[in-house]
């Protein structure tokens, strides 16, 4: 008997798996940007010290896991689990990670959704009683995306306006079954104040489901990633029985611009108040870049844009009292570099999860 569903798509945990630690990389355009004090790491200069963009990422990703690890205050031997993804082929920067910190490893791929599928994973292991702790993260690289998706930046070819722009970055967290001891936490500085950390727990999930919008346009993510996060947003406040105002924020991964806009006007056709989604609802990127000063065009995108921002700011806003209680809904395009040559459309899907303090 599935005791903990709820309604259609959610889950409710039983044992509420707790957020104990919790790290953002990122690359030097991501530091430049309006959040930039709320990362551990900020890039000098994004190949990391590596001699290849992808092997770069891969570092990323690690130093994200490891410092989130260190936050956390576990060792390596206290970890169970690595739950991880990228967009690279056969998950490079995560498998190659992997290798490195030589502990058992789930690789996901949900696009630019995977940092809540391995939030929401990581916290139905533990809550199910499979793991103690858990490092969950995703990552992704400007450079490593085109050279994959579009064109090696060598070739300097043109973005149009509606173009987004892949996040040079890592997040990760540990989920685990028991709270943090906070008093060996101790204070926390973010380059804007010193505070003390809450415990942050996650309560419930919902599973997204793919949908198509029937958008064809590889430069239109935020157009063909929208429905996705309506229908989850939509299908968790029904199967809860909540609605926007019951949350602080309610934010999605990487819509940008044009893809924010489009979710909105979905959110207030489908009969949600109007004021409440203005005043609750973002989007991660909208909120990693400086629109103008550093011509984003249609705002942020990749696994890494969620992932630090929920990483970074988000958990540093939930730790300072800002927040307590944020439903992070991941969004990702589910494309290859096969499918556009055979005339498929970008299929969408976000998965989403609740933190809150306690």
């Amino acid at each position: 008997m599935a005791e903990k569903k709820r309604g259609n798509q959610t889950v409710k945990f039983e044992k509420c798996p707790y957020v104990i630690g919790a790290a953002a990389v990122v690359g030097q355009k991501e530091g430049q940007g309006p959040l930039s004090s709320s990362f551990d790491v900020i890039l000098e200069e994004d190949m990391f010290g590596e001699k290849t963009w992808e092997k770069a990422e891969s570092k990323m990703l690690k130093e994200a896991m490891l410092t989130a690890l260190r936050k956390s205050g576990k060792e390596k031997k206290d970890i169970d689990l690595v739950l991880s993804g990228d967009l690279l082929n056969q998950l490079m920067s995560s498998s190659f990670m992997a290798r490195d910190l030589h502990l058992p490893f789930l690789g996901l791929y949900g696009a630019c959704s995977t940092m809540t599928e391995s939030l929401l994973l990581g916290a139905m292991l533990t809550d199910g009683g499979f793991a103690h702790n858990i490092i969950v993260g995703a990552s992704s690289h400007y450079c490593t995306a085109e050279r994959q998706f579009r064109m090696p930046v060598e070739h300097g070819n043109q973005r149009p306006p509606s173009a987004q722009w892949t996040a040079t970055a890592a997040g990760a967290m540990i989920v685990s079954e028991k709270e943090a001891d906070l008093s060996k936490v101790g204070a926390i500085d973010d380059r804007q104040n010193v505070f003390h950390p809450r415990n942050i727990r996650v309560d419930c999930g919902t599973i997204g489901k793919v949908i198509d919008a029937g958008v064809k346009d590889a430069n239109q993510m935020g157009s063909a990633m929208a429905p996705a996060a309506v229908d989850t947003i939509l299908n968790h406040l029904q199967d809860t029985g909540r609605t926007l105002d019951d949350y602080d924020l309610v934010l999605t991964g990487d819509l940008g611009y044009i893809g924010k806009d489009i979710a909105a006007d979905l959110l207030i056709d489908a009969g949600l108040d109007r004021e409440s989604v203005k005043r609750k609802y973002d989007d991660c990127g909208t909120m990693l870049y400086y629109r103008e000063e550093q011509d984003v065009h249609g705002g942020g995108s990749g696994c890494g844009c969620s992932a630090s921002v929920f990483s970074g700011n988000i958990i540093s806003r939930m730790n300072r009292g800002e927040l307590n209680k944020v439903f992070l809904v991941s969004t990702g395009a589910m494309l290859s570099t096969i499918s556009p040559f055979q005339g498929e459309s970008i299929p969408g899907i976000a998965h989403g999860v609740v933190l809150e303090t306690c």
